[in-house]
């Protein structure tokens, strides 16, 4: 080991620069080559140390690779030297000759020096020539004893100064007491207290100590280690900066603090330097054995340690006990101390130091924890400790007698001093020196625990809690996830949440992904086919206006649900936004004229807002409402309804559209209180559609194609996420280069993406493999984030790969080319394809603009379908749109963005929805030919029919649907109890029990299938091919008498979803009234009865249609396509009831069921219906098919 003086080797240049080097030629080199050796060096006095070099030991193949830097202002409780990034190691020679210089990032103060070796030539020995530069370094010093205080008076000033500061150095062993106090002259203070081993601001009121303070900030941690460390208070008119090390923080303080205090202690001009040689236990291998412990005293003895440390659990001590033929363990687990089963104290895993003293008195033995203040606890049974014993402290030897030490617990990682056997205190620099005991991979002198959560790189609240190597952020309940709680779980929009296939509600929206904004509960409308983002506030009923006395004008505010950051960001991204604005009036003028100054204002716009003069549908700045615009108001002289200012009431509404005014945060009514004057008025939400970031693409044709943006900053955290489809196997996405360090995505194989960077600790790659082609040409959607725990990488729904970055390695990822899109600076490995919405730490990158001005590059990218169209629901069809798509329920019984929200109504008894589908061809015929359509219908054939339909009822029996033809063949749906004739019979029963049932009955020529609900499909075969000829209308309900003898049936219930081919009356009628062949008698009420969860005994209150009974709507938007074999001539007649489905089909043909009288029966007064020729019922030629 070598110990240098450093008084012969100092040389001044021009009395500034100071360098040491050893003397002679040779160098440094100790006779044992292991990592328990070192250099130390006496500077002779503190000296500011900017650099150090090493160069090997001359005309030798000794030299170092990596060494470890310590310093102290003592010789005792080194410091070890980190680098940013908390990069404790330096790197060495490569040769013998060559010299390595490092200047230190950050300068550092103090006499002695110390260079452990870490790594040296596997082909020599350590070898060592060594250069340090500094300057001299002097400064006054005050010691304090904890009993009296410093005052300093700052002189008077003839003027309030904007800016003061006051910054010290301190060091200190005491985790606690007041550093600095100031007061002003309203009686506020400030005090920097030191807690804990943490720097506190504390604000009180008054001169008195009340214990009422309030704690504006804390800063640093584990600052009771007795080295120095710097406080800077930098005070502004109304804030302050507080600094402490490399740290600061800003906080708000009362005004006109002009006095300056700094307390506690009786002062000496000289620093005490007390010496306390603490060991630091730095792996699971660290243990202390100490040996030849003098005889134990049978009456008395006891064993003393302080301790500090993050982990929860390690063993402290343990020693056998040859007499009991047992041992003694005192361990941590759970942050609580142990000894063997009883334990005392909780919480010592929180970085202070905890004293334990065990003790053996009497034969009871006694743990003791932070004496008096601490606990203690007594073991049973009692025992004597006796001589011979041998103490362990931390934990074990990798090799050796498991007799004389055992550990069943965890090893302990911290820090310990101040160990005493028998009230002696052990002396550590005589074990250090292997003069006593031994020990393994520990740092003897030294403290090496570090505070990885004192700048805590938990995001977004994300609590930090540690252990001796790691940290680990506890994210529930903050809404976003990953090692560091830095991406949101949330979707940035309620157009993301719909293409997820969710259905209108309230979501968390995250407009800025991993940002700073925080995620919020917002109401998603996704009932048509623009998705609305729906922002509410305090008063969106019409609100009359009641003139208070003494006041001209009438005002009212709006307090919005979202945040003003939020706000502003979602007005941003979307294509579109309007709020409603009503104002009725009866003798109250609105706007005035143009050229008037104006009686009525709103203030809109992000902020606090800027004045608007204009009204709903109308431009800003007009001074207009939108009767002004379209020249249409009651008086043409004004440009507002409401500013002819007569006695009728009038009313001007529209709608605010213009996005850099909006939201309304106020209105303000200026003409409410002549007499006789009226008014109301409304301001609805705020709604927008359209996020420009989901659908924001771009397409590379070409492998040389790209888009380049600005360097991408995300040194400690990074995100990136985006859409690609490709017909490609490879290619780089993104690619983002720095001196050394880069980061890259890239599709490395047709089944494989690949992320990959480097920190300056070696390229780290992250790999994903799907189990489906990736070159498929659809979308798929690739997430990965980079942050200083780890590293991951997720596609599609696929599990996240990780991989765990190195526990003190460099953590700044720092990039300085530009960022490129699509390919890469060397134009090599290019992607052809598409990526769409791109985003880097949740900003998205406007690919479209840029690719409008980049060769090789299209904006946009169409094909959606292939990917989005499963979510088009119930026979729904995916419609390609240039920047989306939509979905076409027009061949659907259902509606809603995704064809999926039911279409259902309530029936009554006397309830008919009749559906035309085609006009008979006399009738065309005896038109005049100036009429006749371009194309006459024609007998065509149709010899497959599906028909489906959900129903709830109690009645028994009813006509659920009937079709029929020209031809007096129907079809019809009924419920029953039994079937006449020969009826093959469903095993299905209790259909009406007014629970919900679907029946769906499919026919392909003789082939006929029924399937009611989730019950096994039931097939049955026709005896021959039949055919439906030249329908004429669906009907569902009461039937017209002339049409069958079904007609007295009806039906009282719940219809939905109902479908004949592509052909939904419901859904016609109900939504499109005016432009249908529909006609509807009696009460026909929309509702949401064909819902599972929805009660079949509750009122079912919804939209109600206006049409007056038997009226015809007409103009139909048909929906007749699917018949394009022409009129089938089948009739399946199918008989669903509480205990049978049937399906009974008629042609032409001779009849095989004898023709009987038939009997009118009304449903109520028979249990079930009896089949029966008649004059409505078959014919001679016709022949009925039960099933």
């Amino acid at each position: 080991r070598g110990q240098v003086k450093g008084n012969a080797l100092f040389y001044s240049l021009d009395d500034k620069m100071v360098f040491l080097s050893l003397p002679g030629a040779g160098g440094w080199s100790p006779s044992s080559s292991d990592r328990y050796q070192w250099l130390e060096v006496d500077l002779g006095e503190r000296t500011q140390i900017t650099a150090v070099a090493t160069q090997g030991r001359y005309g030798s193949s000794d030299w170092l690779t990596a060494y470890l830097l310590m310093f102290s202002d003592t010789g005792h409780n080194w410091k070890q030297y980190r680098q940013e990034d908390s990069i404790g190691a330096f790197p060495g020679n490569s040769n013998a000759d060559s010299v390595v210089q490092h200047k230190l990032q950050h300068t550092v103060i103090a006499r002695y020096v110390r260079l452990i070796p870490l790594d040296w030539n596997p082909n020599g020995r350590i070898g060592l020539r060594l250069e340090t530069y500094g300057c001299p370094y002097n400064s006054d010093v005050l010691s304090f004893d904890g009993r009296g205080s410093l005052l300093y008076w700052l002189s008077p000033r003839p003027r309030q100064m904007t800016r003061e500061s006051i910054s010290l150095k301190f060091k200190t062993l005491k985790n606690s007491g007041i550093l600095l106090y100031t007061e002003g002259q309203s009686e506020h203070s400030l005090t920097l207290e030191l807690k804990k081993g943490k720097l506190l601001l504390l604000l009180r009121q008054g001169r008195s100590s009340s214990p009422d303070s309030h704690h504006l900030v804390s800063l640093g941690s584990l600052l009771d280690d007795q080295h120095w460390h710097h406080i800077a208070v930098e005070r502004h008119s109304t804030h302050l900066n507080l600094t402490v090390d490399k740290s600061t923080l800003w906080a708000q303080i009362p005004p006109r603090l002009t006095h300056w205090d700094y307390d506690q202690g009786n002062v000496t001009f000289s620093c005490a330097e007390p010496v306390f040689v603490a060991m630091t236990f730095t792996s699971p291998q660290s243990y202390l054995w100490l040996r030849g412990v003098p005889e134990l005293s049978s009456t008395v003895t006891s064993v003393g340690l302080q301790f500090q440390t993050w982990n929860r659990g390690g063993l402290l001590l343990t020693f056998v006990l040859p007499k009991q033929g047992g041992a003694v363990w005192l361990y941590l687990s759970k942050a609580r101390l142990h000894l063997q089963i009883h334990k005392s104290g909780s919480a010592l895993n929180d970085g202070q130091w905890h004293s334990v003293e065990l003790i053996s008195r009497r034969g009871h033995l006694t743990v003791a924890v932070d004496g008096d203040e601490g606990a203690s606890s007594h073991a049973s049974p009692s025992f004597l400790l006796t001589t011979g014993s041998q103490l362990f402290f931390g934990g074990c030897p990798a090799e050796g007698n498991s007799q004389e030490c055992m550990n069943p617990f965890k090893t302990f990682q911290g820090c310990m001093r101040l160990l005493t056997v028998d009230n002696q205190q052990v002396d550590l620099i005589m074990v250090q020196q292997r003069l006593m005991g031994n020990y393994s991979h520990l740092q003897i002198d030294m403290c090496g625990i570090i505070d990885r959560c004192s700048q805590s790189h938990c995001e977004h609240g994300g609590s930090c809690s540690q252990s001796w190597s790691t940290f680990h952020c506890n994210c529930s309940s903050t809404g976003y996830s990953g090692a560091t709680c830095h991406s949101s779980i949330y979707e940035q929009s309620c157009e993301a949440y719909k293409h997820k296939g969710n259905t209108s509600g309230y979501y968390y929206i995250d407009v800025d992904g991993s940002g700073p904004i925080r995620p919020q509960l917002i109401y998603c409308n996704m009932t048509e086919d623009k998705t609305w983002i729906v922002i509410k506030h305090n008063n969106t009923e019409l609100t009359r206006v009641r003139p208070l006395p003494g006041k001209n004008q009438h005002s009212a505010h709006f307090e919005y649900t979202s945040e003003e950051e939020q706000l502003a960001a979602i007005i941003s991204q979307s294509e579109h936004c309007e709020q409603e604005l009503t104002y009725h009036c009866r003798k109250s003028r609105l706007l005035n004229t143009p050229d008037g100054p104006p009686l009525s204002w709103w203030v809109g716009g992000p902020g606090v807002g800027q004045m608007q003069t204009y009204w709903g549908g109308a431009a800003p700045g007009s001074q207009q409402c939108v009767c002004g615009l379209q020249e249409n108001c009651v008086d043409p002289k004004h440009h507002c309804n409401c500013d002819a200012d007569r006695t009728e009431w009038a009313n001007d509404s529209g709608l605010l559209t213009h996005k850099e005014t909006l939201p309304v945060r106020s209105l303000v009514l200026g003409d409410v209180h002549r007499p006789g004057s009226e008014s109301a008025f409304r301001v609805g939400h705020l709604r927008c559609h359209g996020d420009k970031n989901v659908w924001n693409a771009a397409f590379f044709d070409k492998e040389t194609s790209y888009l380049h943006f600005p360097t991408f900053h995300g040194e400690l955290s990074a995100d990136i996420s985006f859409l690609f489809k490709t017909t490609s196997s490879s290619g780089v996405f993104l690619e983002n280069l720095g001196i050394k360090d880069f980061i890259r995505i890239e599709l490395s194989s047709s089944t494989e993406v690949l992320f990959s960077f480097d920190v300056g600790n070696g390229p780290l790659e992250v790999h994903v493999k799907s189990g489906v082609p990736l070159d498929d040409n659809r979308w798929h959607r690739i997430r990965a984030e980079r942050n200083v725990k780890e590293a991951s990488l997720r596609l599609d729904e696929l599990p996240a790969a990780t991989q765990e970055a190195p526990a003190d390695g460099h953590i700044h990822l720092q990039l300085n080319s530009q960022l490129f899109i699509g390919g890469t600076a060397s134009r090599q490995k290019g992607f052809r394809g598409c990526i769409r919405s791109l985003q880097l730490n949740g900003v998205t990158l406007d690919l479209e603009e840029r690719a409008k001005i980049t060769p090789g590059v299209q904006p946009g990218c169409p094909g959606h379908c292939s990917s989005y169209g499963s979510l088009c629901q119930n026979q729904g069809r995916c419609v390609e749109r240039p920047n989306s798509f939509s979905c076409d329920c027009s061949p659907s019984a259902y509606n809603g963005a995704f064809c999926d929200r039911e279409v259902s109504a309530s029936f009554k008894l006397g309830t008919s929805v009749s559906y035309t589908l085609k006009e008979p061809l006399s009738n065309k015929l005896n038109r005049s030919s100036s009429t006749l359509p371009s194309s006459i219908y024609s007998d065509m054939t149709l010899r497959a029919e599906n028909v489906s339909l959900s129903f709830r009822t109690s009645q028994s029996p009813a006509l659920l649907l009937y079709v029929d033809s020209y031809h007096r063949e129907y079809l019809a749906l009924l419920l029953n109890k039994h079937g006449k004739c020969s009826i093959l019979t469903s095993k299905v029963r209790n259909l009406a029990n007014g629970q919900l049932h679907a029946v769906t009955i499919s026919r392909l020529a003789d082939a006929v299938s029924v399937q009611v609900d989730q019950n096994t499909k039931e097939d049955f075969n026709l005896t021959s091919d039949v055919e439906f000829n030249a329908i004429r209308s669906l009907v569902l309900g009461r039937l017209d008498p002339e049409l069958s003898r079904l007609a007295t049936l009806g039906f009282t219930g719940c219809l939905s979803a109902v479908l004949f081919n592509s052909i939904s009356p419901l859904k016609a009628a109900l939504l499109h009234p005016g432009t249908s062949p529909v006609t509807v008698t009696g009460p026909l009420v929309q509702s949401i009865c064909g819902s599972t969860s929805a009660n079949p005994y509750a009122a079912e209150t919804t939209h109600h249609l206006s049409v007056g009974t038997g009226q015809p709507l007409v103009n139909a938007i048909r929906s007749d396509s699917a018949l394009i074999g022409g009129v089938i001539a089948v009739v399946i007649f199918v008989t669903v009831s509480a205990s049978a489905i049937m399906a009974r089909i008629f042609y032409r043909r001779k009849g095989t069921c004898q023709s009987q009288d038939v009997k009118t029966v009304k449903p109520e007064d028979s249990p079930e219906l009896a089949f029966s020729g008649s004059q409505n019922g078959p014919s001679e030629n016709q022949k009925e098919y039960f099933i």
